[in-house]
């Protein structure tokens, strides 16, 4: 199939990319670089099915129509503003990027009839109240901008499948670590506390550190994107993916660490974006698509922490 990736560039993209160019696709990457890393996709730019990096913006109609022309099958929506703290600080960025911009993309797969595969966030839910965890039915609490930006996208998206006939799927991975991730104050709270202890420095948590998150590894989630674009099944759902296993922030840097005195609390920037606990049901993805994850915690965080190590990407 011919495939576009937009943020293809990006932490999560990168691994989408390499799923479909082993999986034998034709792969395009639009991406404008403000979160993404040409770094992150320079391997590929030799093998036969990547076809083409095009450095530009989702909110430019003329570059979105140029590469429409290439007959996409599937269309992975990545391409988004992510931070949260960014959001709240200058939430217009995040709303012409992942509401506005997802608009532009959604029609020219609606113009083109080419599937959406949207990339949505378990940012959207409200704080996990049992150890069921949360599935798709959970209620919703966008606190922060770029949640509330997120589920105005994945409104949209749903709407071109109930009015138009459009195949799309909302997903929504929990917290996603691993090789390629940024490791500085942007990046992911793995990637971040790995390149601390490798510096020989302090971890700081926000807050207590009782707050708790599903942490999903990257090629677990890759193959999830991937497979809901594949699978008729999904279309016009909403599925989420995760480990099924939640962690504390405290509990995390000790686990990465393993030295209390070298773990600090710091005030919250933003605490009214805080979930409390983040605890992902996927049982729908297993049961749609066969999915599961297959990379525990430990053996992710060991993975993370050699790339990083190997590589001393800041």
């Amino acid at each position: 199939m011919n495939v576009l990736v937009t943020g293809g560039a990006g932490f999560i993209g990168r691994w989408v990319v390499k799923r479909l160019l082993d999986d034998g696709h034709q792969v395009w990457v639009l991406d404008d670089l403000s979160n993404g890393r040409r770094e992150n996709i320079v391997e590929f730019e030799n093998h036969p099915g990547f076809r083409s990096f095009v450095h530009g913006d989702i909110k430019d109609e003329n570059v979105l129509e140029q590469l429409f022309q290439n007959q996409f099958s599937i269309c992975y929506h990545l391409g988004a503003s992510i931070n949260v703290q960014d959001s709240i600080d200058d939430p217009r960025p995040t709303f012409n990027n992942d509401t506005v911009g997802t608009f532009y993309v959604l029609e020219q797969c609606r113009k083109n009839n080419v599937k959406m595969v949207f990339m949505s966030t378990c940012m959207v839910y409200d704080r996990c109240k049992d150890e069921t965890g949360i599935t798709e039915e959970h209620p919703i609490k966008p606190a922060s901008p770029y949640a509330g930006s997120k589920i105005a996208g994945e409104n949209m998206v749903l709407s071109y499948y109930f009015a138009y006939g459009l195949p799309t799927v909302v997903i929504r991975p929990f917290n996603t670590y691993g090789p390629f991730q940024k490791t500085g104050g942007e990046g992911g709270v793995v990637a971040v506390f790995l390149k601390r202890k490798l510096n020989g420095e302090n971890l700081c948590i926000y807050g207590d550190g009782t707050q708790t998150r599903d942490l999903l590894y990257v090629e677990d989630c890759a193959r999830f994107v991937v497979e809901a674009g594949y699978s008729d099944a999904v279309n016009g759902h909403i599925v989420n993916a995760g480990l099924g296993r939640d962690i504390s922030i405290n509990d995390l840097a000790m686990l990465i660490v393993q030295d209390k005195n070298r773990i600090q609390h710091v005030e919250h920037i933003h605490p009214q974006a805080e979930i409390q606990k983040l605890l992902c049901n996927y049982q729908k993805a297993t049961r749609l698509l066969n999915w599961k994850p297959e990379i525990s915690l430990e053996e992710g965080i060991r993975r993370t922490e050699a790339w990083i190590e190997k590589t001393n990407l800041i």
